[in-house]
């Protein structure tokens, strides 16, 4: 156990406790490529880059800080919104070095070319009305003061540079006068030679090194050093002190995959020869592609095929071209007949599903794995061609289906599309300890990290409101589009290798520690009840607005005063009015003017500055606007508060008037963007037969080490007894059994220890787990929820049926301010909800009553309970 709370551990305290801010400024975000946005985790980091640079009372200058994160889960569109926010700090001038080569030439491509489809910043880049230009700079005299100046380079090229100077080359006299940010990608490899034990050799290449760096960095307090890994060894004792007060943010492929933003790992070994693997690959790579086809994702699957060097990855390239430009019917039906039960048994159903016959096959195959569609890559066989193709494998105009290669593509590869690995080596170089753990060797850890880039996700959408970024088919295994979730590691029938190669990706996150695949059965006696034969379940629906029904600016800027301070120049009014002896005109005052004080022209040209008032911009967010006149007659309406000198205010200049549009302009786009929404949830609920909705379902669960200890679990079987119950001989649960987390568990227990009190005033009581069977849709923004349970009440009176719908959503204590709007939405629902019925549930005196509650968690059971009771006319509880 080492001394000492790492920093990344205080933020999390501060996380949790709701002290940092997570409001991303707005020239960070209208700054970054659209197609990009910043996902939670990436938020996270930047908000608390910005509080250390700003409210740390410990920050250390010049600042240092390491952000870990797991490889392919956007460390370089955090690179982007971190230079945003230290150019409005005053920052122009960033040194970007890395390992290698080929990362920099991709790096370069990610920050320097627009028409990069991995470009990271927008069409233009501007801060306060004015362009700013992303340069690459050999060194930063060459800069622009007014621009961002990026100077990409390796770190040995870096060292030679500043030890052997060249005309235009980077000095340490850069350093000195000038306010640097050193950005270190692929960070690890500086750390390489942290360690307890290092030769003559590698001692002095790190004090070379990590002398260099301390010098640029310590040449100037203003200076700041940013590393971004996926790899570092904070087990180690010397690596932990070093960082301990640097690393910032941690985010593990384990939560990466928890969080979904990761296909799913699967390992395919087979007792074959290396053709036939490969051609097992190839024909999964095209059931693949066909299944994408037939939902209309537009998707071009890559394989790899990985060599143990370069004279077997060209001999196995060689054999491939052979064999695919040869391919029989006879080689395909000898890999169905061994495949029964694989994921191959399921492509071969699908081929005759939808007629595609080996004939066909074969020809598809001979065109898709052409050789000009395959690459041969290794140090001798690489290029700026091949380079670039490498890089842009998922662009519609590239064509590429296969690579070969040794190790030239473990680190540094930015791929979505690769969803094969193909192993065609039979070596391991790892050990077993006497305890029972397993050391991994070189080999492994290469893979490791191979199949961690591999695991990065292809965006796809189905339905409206899917996350394109994330995995939809978790407990849908039988969903034929699973297979454009998973990525599949093709390797030689070794059981001995499969273990040793498993434990390494459990440890890593990139398996979980258990997977279990449940069925989740109906109890057969909940089939034989009305509540299942003539009961219904109320949903809304999403729906696009209207164009007639979308707000328009008077009804945003409506009654709405904005504030707007300007500079009073004092320095120089004061000298004047000395003379004049007019020093009440020194007065800081307020005055309210509307826009239109200022005329039309001084609108229109606030408008001109920013891009946001273009014309065609605005018709997105108000559809029915006819033109930019009738914008500005509006916007002559709104009204702005100034603030500064009195003299100032009476000699406001064109300039003056200019400067306050622009700001309330400002202040007004984000109110519009705020107010926007293309989609909302309708007020009515309709009617849904519930033996329509509840299935049998089968369940994917993935146990983690450190996670929840009761999920996965049966009730019946809980490891806390406090969460133990026979869920089979309850009739008022729907399913046998219940998985969930401890907090659902003791949701249900708590259900269970009321049911006698439920049933004294209700004659039917049902509890039903939603176990992905429907959503229900924000009235705001159409945003979709899938409450967690279901309680069904049924009461009876001499002329009429009363029916109660009550979505309760169980939340852990770490989630509830983030899903605040969840708890929102539950209770406008008893507000606002209309239901829409039809005649035939309506005119037989049935009334239905839809009902909220607060999030259920077990330290706020209290409340929960309190309201529950309210609600249904339960006694109240004496707490005492």
């Amino acid at each position: 156990m080492y001394r000492g709370q790492k920093l990344s551990q205080e933020y999390d305290i501060l996380s949790k406790l709701g002290y940092l801010k997570k409001d991303v400024p707005d020239y960070v975000v209208d700054n970054l490529n659209p197609k990009f946005k910043l996902r939670p985790y990436q938020v996270e980091a930047l908000a608390r880059f910005i509080h250390y640079f700003e409210e740390n009372p410990l920050k250390k200058k010049p600042v240092h800080l390491l952000f870990n994160m797991a490889t392919g889960s956007g460390k370089t569109l955090l690179m982007a919104a971190n230079i945003l926010y230290l150019y409005a700090k005053g920052y122009r001038n960033f040194l970007f070095f890395v390992n290698s080569v080929n990362i920099i030439e991709k790096t370069k491509n990610n920050f320097m070319n627009p028409a990069s489809t991995k470009y990271l910043f927008n069409t233009k880049v501007k801060f306060n009305d004015r362009e700013v230009i992303i340069r690459e700079v050999s060194n930063f005299d060459d800069g622009n003061e007014d621009d961002i100046n990026i100077s990409f380079t390796t770190i040995q090229g870096l060292y030679t540079q500043l030890n052997c100077s060249k005309e235009n080359g980077i000095t340490f006299e850069d350093f000195r006068e000038k306010k640097i940010v050193l950005i270190s990608d692929e960070a690890h490899h500086i750390n390489a030679w942290t360690r307890t034990k290092l030769s003559k050799l590698e001692e002095s290449m790190k004090n070379t090194w990590e002398y260099v760096v301390r010098q640029i960095l310590y040449s100037n307090p203003e200076n700041v050093l940013l590393e971004y890994t996926a790899t570092i060894d904070m087990e180690n004792p010397a690596i932990y002190e070093k960082y301990k007060d640097k690393i910032i943010f941690e985010y593990d492929l384990r939560q990466f995959r928890i969080d979904g933003y990761s296909k799913e790992v699967k390992v395919l070994q087979a007792d074959l020869e290396n053709w036939e693997r490969m051609l097992q690959a190839v024909i999964l790579s095209q059931y693949r592609r066909k299944v994408a086809e037939r939902h209309k994702v537009r998707l071009k699957p890559v394989i790899l095929f990985k060599s143990k060097n370069i004279k077997q990855s060209k001999e196995n390239f060689e054999l491939f071209r052979k064999k695919i430009d040869s391919l029989t019917e006879a080689d395909i039906e000898k890999l169905r007949a061994s495949s029964s039960g694989t994921v191959l048994d399921k492509a071969f159903t699908f081929f005759k599903e939808e007629g595609i016959s080996y004939d066909n096959l074969i020809v598809e195959l001979k065109e898709d794995f052409a050789e000009e569609k395959c690459i041969l890559l290794d140090s001798e066989n690489i290029d700026k061609d091949k380079q670039i193709k490498l890089n842009t494998l998922e662009d519609e105009n590239n064509e590429i289906r296969a690579i070969f290669a040794v190790k030239m593509l473990d680190e540094g590869w930015d791929v979505l599309n690769l969803f094969d690995i193909v192993r065609l080596y039979d070596t391991r170089d790892g050990k077993w300890t006497k305890d029972g753990r397993y050391i991994p060797g070189n080999t492994t850890l290469a893979e490791r990290q191979l199949i961690g880039r591999g695991a990065r996700y292809y965006p796809f959408k189905i339905n409206d409101d899917d996350d394109p970024f994330k995995r939809k088919f978790d407990n849908q295994p039988d969903n034929p589009l699973r297979i454009l979730e998973e990525l599949y590691y093709h390797s030689k029938y070794n059981p001995r290798y499969i273990r040793e190669l498993t434990a390494t990706l459990k440890e890593s996150g990139l398996l979980p520690y258990e997977e279990k695949q449940i069925l989740l059965k109906i109890k057969p006696e909940i089939k034989e009840t009305d509540f299942w034969k003539e009961g219904v379940l109320f949903l809304n629906r999403k729906i696009k607005l209207d164009e007639d029904k979308v707000r328009n600016l008077e009804d945003i800027i409506l009654n709405k005063v904005y504030e707007c301070k300007l500079a009073a120049e004092l320095v120089k009014e004061n000298a004047l009015f000395q003379e004049s002896d007019n020093k009440d005109l020194l007065e800081i005052v307020t005055k309210k003017f509307s826009l239109g004080d200022f005329g039309s022209t001084v609108i229109r040209k606030a408008m001109v500055k920013l891009e946001f008032y273009k014309f065609s911009n605005l018709k997105k967010y108000f559809p029915m606007l006819s033109s930019s006149l009738e914008f500005i007659d509006s916007l002559r309406k709104l009204n702005v508060l100034v603030t500064t000198s009195k003299y100032k205010l009476a000699n406001l200049s064109p300039n003056d008037k200019l400067k306050i549009c622009l700001n309330v302009l400002a202040q007004l786009q984000d109110e519009i963007q705020k107010n926007y929404v293309e989609y909302r949830g309708t007020y009515e609920f309709y009617p849904v037969p519930i033996s329509k909705v509840v299935k049998d379902k089968i369940l994917k669960i993935n146990v983690e080490m450190d996670g929840d200890k009761e999920f996965g679990i049966p009730m019946s079987t809980a490891k806390n007894e406090k969460y133990r119950l026979n869920l089979k001989e309850k009739i008022w649960y729907v399913y046998e059994e219940n998985y969930g987390t401890s907090e659902e568990k003791a949701f249900v227990k708590f259900i269970n220890d009321i049911i006698d009190e439920l049933r004294d005033v209700y004659e039917e009581v049902f509890l039903l787990r939603n176990a992905g069977l429907f959503k229900i849709y924000n009235f705001l923004d159409g945003k979709a929820l899938e409450p967690d349970f279901v309680l069904f009440l049924k009461k009876s009176s001499s002329n009429r049926e009363e029916y109660y719908q009550l979505f309760v959503e169980v939340k852990g204590s770490h989630l509830m301010q983030k899903d605040s709007w969840k708890e929102n939405f539950l209770r406008e629902i008893e507000e606002r909800y209309r239901i829409d019925a039809g005649d035939s549930l309506l005119e037989s005196n049935r009334v239905f009553k839809l009902m909220a509650l607060p999030f259920y968690n077990e330290s706020t059971r209290v409340e929960f309970e309190n309201t529950l009771r309210r609600k249904l006319g339960l006694s109240k509880k004496n707490n005492n």
